[in-house]
């Protein structure tokens, strides 16, 4: 049986914004004020910095470079988000998914597999590497950071859709991973892809793993979120 959830599909929002929203989102999940949330959107060009990140190792950003460096709660190391990635983060209550946060990362892989799985592309996880890949030879499409407090969800997958994967090796040691090799969607199909053509895939593939009924939020209900009370705005729909 599906549970009722939110569909939140927004476009190009500040890293920081979406940080706010989240714990927004999840305070409110956690409190039962709504119900499970699922968030897709795109950043602006920005590193974030996981608890695992090794600061002087892992970042070589060039001065000049225009993007925001973030400190952020989530696992794992660095990582690059940009124009062109499909980013997911779902405010799921895992006391409905398990109660196991390994199964929860493992779920996410799931959905990524089913999203490229709808472009024809066969995604593969690699033993002891966290976030998808295409293999022969490994090229990391994916990558997963996750928080979890009293059960509740934050951060998720960055998908990469089609941008340029160069800042993942010139600017970052990205997920602390020496001579790693990143790909995107549109590089494995050699063809343009944009973003709005993945999300249907990628929440369906949400959908199914996690055994969620979507109700869509308007993009305008979204918008303003994390500025205002959000247990007024969604809880009264």
């Amino acid at each position: 049986m599906s549970d009722g959830a939110y569909l939140l599909e927004l476009g190009l929002v500040p890293y920081g914004e979406a940080f706010e929203l989240q714990r927004s989102l999840a305070g409110a999940v956690s409190q039962g004020a709504i119900p499970e949330t699922v968030v897709f959107l795109e950043h602006p060009p920005v590193v974030t910095v996981g608890r695992r990140t090794e600061i002087g190792v892992e970042l070589h950003v060039p001065e000049d470079a225009e993007v925001e460096i973030a400190e952020t709660d989530r696992g794992g190391k660095s990582t690059f988000h940009g124009p062109g990635q499909l980013v997911c983060y779902p405010i799921l209550d895992l006391r409905r998914h398990g109660r196991d946060v390994k199964r929860y990362v493992r779920d996410l892989e799931e959905a990524l597999i089913g999203t490229l799985g709808a472009f024809g592309l066969e995604g593969e996880r690699i033993a002891g590497l966290t976030g998808m890949w295409m293999t022969r030879p490994p090229r990391k499409i994916a990558s997963i950071g996750v928080h979890v407090s009293r059960w509740v969800t934050t951060h998720g997958y960055a998908l990469n859709v089609d941008l340029d994967p160069a800042p993942f090796t010139d600017w970052i040691t990205a997920c602390g991973l020496e001579d790693a090799q990143f790909t995107t969607i549109a590089r494995e199909l050699g063809r343009p892809v944009d973003v709005e053509e993945v999300r249907p895939a990628a929440a369906a593939a949400v959908a199914d793993v996690f055994e969620l009924e979507f109700e869509a939020l308007p993009a305008d209900d979204g918008v303003g979120l994390w500025r205002q009370p959000i247990h007024a705005q969604l809880s009264a729909r």
